[in-house]
Order: C-alpha cells, then structure tokens, then sequence
C-alpha cells in the first residue's frame, strides 16, 4: 500500500497502539474505486500481523465517510468481469468483519451505499451529528447488503431501511442501534480515537473471542451458544495472559482502596 504518495487512495497513520486508516478519494466523496478496495485491503492485511497495533479507526474524514461504490467504474465493467468485481467486494467486506482485532468505524457526513456497508460491517459506529446513513441501490436496480444491517437493527428496520432507501439522520441511527455513539462534528474522530484506545489496551484474545461469538451466536439456538460461550471462556480461563490481567485487576483493586479516603 501507498502511504506517502499524493495519489494514494487509503492514508495509514499509527498512533501507539493503534491504528488510522482514511479513505482518501475527497473529491470523489470517498467513492469506493478498485484501487481503494484494493490498498484497504493490503492495509488490514499488514496491520492484522503488527503486533504493536491492537485496535483499527476507519474514517472518512470530517465532512464524508463515503458516498458508495465508484458508479463511473461500475458503469464501464464488462459482462465477463461483473462475478469478480463483485468478489473482490466481498473479499474486502469480509476482510474487515473478520478481522481479528477491534475496528471504530468514525463517520462524518454521508454514509451511503457502499459506504454504509463499510461502515456497518465495523465492530463500533462512531458517527458525527452531521451524519446521514442510506441504501439507495434498490432505486438503481440493486440490492443493499442486508445480513449485517439486519444483525444491528433486527428484521424489520432492516427491511424498511433497505426497501425504501431513505436517508438515516445520525439521532435516528443512534435510536435503532445502527450505531454505538453521536459526537459534535468536531470532536467525533476524537470520540472514535480515545474508543480506539480505550479497546487497545483489552486483551487480544478476549476481543477477538467476543467478535468471533458475536457472528456466531444470533445463529445457534439457546443451549448451542451457551455451550459455545463458556468453552471460549474455558479456553481463555486456560492462558498465562488470563493470570496475568486478574493479578493486575486485583492489584488495582487493593491500590484503589488503599488510597481511597476514609
């Protein structure tokens, strides 16, 4: 991936333990190109293995996260080339669902298409009061990516969201579970950071057993996950890094009351 070069479609910028990733097409309103694809792509794949990096923020910058696929591109594909023109976005998507480590999606702006799937298929919606969310593929013939919606608002909103493809102001977005928080346009990136942060200093393997179970359980029936649920947390009961954080956590404990005034 380019980082440095004036053309560079994904900026990466590391912060301590974690991670910036800007999509960076401005002038095109972050539209979702192949190249795009491509270098977010190459980006999550070399964070994945930094170990110094626990948790990923995803932006669009402060006046749009993205208004949806390239359309020029899409206009100009080829008969022969539609099935993996559409892998390569499931590949993409996919990348970032099962990434092993934390992803704050912060949104300001527009949030459409495309981009809204981006945004969703985030662990964390940080989103700006100036945010609008919306699918409006059916009105061009397409279908919205539905699973990972229906799995943030249910069956039903989903349905209407993806139907109708009106526009979801950031408020309404925050009252149907769409997204985790709203921030003044000026201080959303710095709510998605410090969430970024906060997620970094967790444990690893805890996180990713949470997200792993987080697409797994909504498909099991009760007993399954249940069953699913506690040997992840046999598993993870099982590691040295388990005695390492409970020590501490006990430790801080007693500090905290040992300082604490009578």
């Amino acid at each position: 991936m380019n980082q440095t070069t004036e053309d560079a479609t994904i900026l990466l910028e590391k912060r301590n333990s974690i991670a910036i990733l800007t999509l960076n097409r401005p002038h095109e309103m972050n539209a979702l190109s192949s190249d795009m694809r491509r270098e977010l792509m190459e980006a999550l794949l070399l964070l994945e293995d930094d170990c110094d990096v626990r948790a990923i923020v995803l932006t669009g910058g402060e006046y749009v996260f993205s208004a949806g696929m390239d359309i020029k591109e899409m206009s100009e594909i080829l008969d022969e080339q539609i099935d993996d023109y559409f892998r390569s976005m499931v590949r993409y998507l996919s990348k970032i669902y099962t990434f092993r480590k934390p992803v704050v999606a912060a949104v300001g702006g527009i949030a459409l298409g495309g981009g809204f799937n981006l945004a969703v298929v985030c662990d964390i919606i940080i989103a700006s009061e100036s945010a609008i969310f919306g699918h409006p593929e059916l009105k061009f013939g397409l279908n919205p990516l539905f699973g990972p919606l229906m799995q943030l608002v249910g069956m039903a909103k989903a349905k209407e969201i993806t139907m109708l493809g009106e526009p979801i102001g950031a408020r309404e977005a925050l009252r149907i579970g769409l997204i985790n928080k709203v921030a003044p346009p000026d201080n959303f990136m710095k709510e998605a950071v410090a969430m970024a942060e906060e997620l970094a200093k967790r444990s690893p393997k805890a996180l990713e057993a949470v997200k792993k179970l987080s697409d797994v359980v909504p498909r099991l029936d009760k007993a399954s996950a249940l069953d699913l649920e506690f040997v992840s947390s046999a598993f993870l009961f099982s590691t040295p890094e388990r005695k390492v954080l409970m020590n501490e956590f006990i430790m801080n404990q007693f500090l905290h009351k040992m300082h604490k005034p009578s």
